[in-house]
């Protein structure tokens, strides 16, 4: 039996907390920037917080899900 292909990380985020971490392609999918903009978050400090498994950069849904309702926070009392 074939594996499922993973679900599009933006309809996951949506829809609930995927089961697995997310990688920088999926982070650069979901908010729809070239894969170089999430790298120079990670460098500035200023994009959802990631971690290291190894050589490998990982993202916690939790934790990307917090950025993006800190980011809607800050912008609506901004306004």
């Amino acid at each position: 039996m074939a594996k499922p292909k993973d679900p599009n990380p933006r309809a996951t985020l949506r829809g609930g907390l995927p089961d697995r971490y997310l990688t920088p392609d999926d982070i650069a999918e979901v908010f729809e920037v070239p894969l170089e903009t999430v790298y120079q978050w990670r460098k500035k400090r200023t994009g959802p917080p990631g971690f290291r498994v190894g050589k490998h950069l990982r993202y916690d849904p939790a934790d990307v899900r917090a950025y993006v309702d800190q980011r809607k926070h800050a912008d609506a009392t901004a306004a």
